[in-house]
């Protein structure tokens, strides 16, 4: 790597692990047991510690801090990793914690972005295109599904998961699973349906959205208790790959759905955007106007 990539009032410290044409700017600490992919960019006064790997083509802005140990108790100095993916953007001020547990991992998947002030705690999992608005708050084992959205200042409780393609709205307080493909916000939180835009963007076809609008339909429309809602879907849903993971989160939830509890007392949810994405989904189904 030509030498002049790195700014001469940079410290990077023997032992860190540099790719090619790597950038460090001034200011910025690179620690020994650091790895950095090609292409990387590390901005003035980053600070990156521990045992962290940083993929190709990441950009980390000013002012974040990765890899110092976690904001635990018990946290006892044993080995853990970080290992963020490629092209990912880390925003100014972001903090990413060591994991807990010998051997255990904060896992970030290519082409993330996590804005300004958010933080990222110990043993979390974040798929691939994964944004996360600023001033989010995601506590420890957190798992958040490939291209799922948060919104800013959302604050996520320990173990909680949020499905592939889910969009979470700002202010929104979450302390159970949000299933995927769906989009919500506020406290208590509600839901407006399907993520039809981002379901759109991702190549989802018709069928596969309408589909799962019925599953969603049953879960959070229809009054049925969870699983009776379940086995209506493997009933009478066509049992598309979606749809079978549509179904496996649900069942496989340990801390609940988000949304469920207000259901008997809110039975009328379908808020008017929801209401426009269904009248849009039929247009484009029939070809005509509603």
């Amino acid at each position: 790597m030509p030498q002049s990539n790195i700014h001469p009032a940079a410290i990077v410290e023997q032992g860190a692990e540099i790719g090619e044409n790597v950038t460090v700017e001034p200011f910025a600490v690179i620690r020994k047991n650091v790895k950095l992919g090609d292409n990387v960019v590390v901005k003035s006064h980053v600070c990156i510690e521990g045992h962290t790997t940083v993929g190709d083509n990441t950009i980390i802005y000013p002012g974040a801090v990765i890899g110092c140990a976690p904001q635990a108790i018990k946290y006892r100095g044993e080995k853990s990793t970080i290992n963020i993916g490629k092209n990912c953007q880390i925003r100014e001020f972001v903090t990413i914690n060591l994991s807990l547990g010998e051997g255990s991992v904060v896992d970030i998947g290519d082409n993330c972005m996590i804005m300004a002030y958010s933080h990222l705690a110990h043993n979390c999992t974040l798929g691939k295109n994964v944004i996360i608005s600023n001033n989010a708050a995601i506590s420890g084992h957190v798992v958040i599904e490939d291209n799922a959205i948060i919104g800013g200042k959302t604050a996520i409780h320990q173990f909680v998961r949020i499905g592939k393609f889910a969009m979470v709205g700002g202010f929104s307080p979450l302390g159970q699973d949000v299933p995927p493909f769906t989009i919500g916000r506020g406290e208590p939180f509600r839901f407006g349906g399907l993520n039809l835009v981002g379901l759109k963007r991702g190549g989802f076809t018709l069928t596969t959205r309408q589909a799962l609008s019925q599953a969603f339909r049953l879960v959070y429309r229809s009054q049925l208790k969870l699983d009776e809602a379940l086995a209506r879907i493997e009933e009478e849903v066509e049992l598309l790959p979606e749809v079978k993971y549509w179904i496996d989160f649900c069942k496989s939830s340990k801390r609940g759905l988000m949304g469920l509890g207000g259901i008997l007392n809110n039975s009328n949810l379908h808020n008017e955007r929801y209401l426009e994405d269904e009248i849009e989904e039929i247009v484009e189904f029939t070809g005509t106007n509603v």
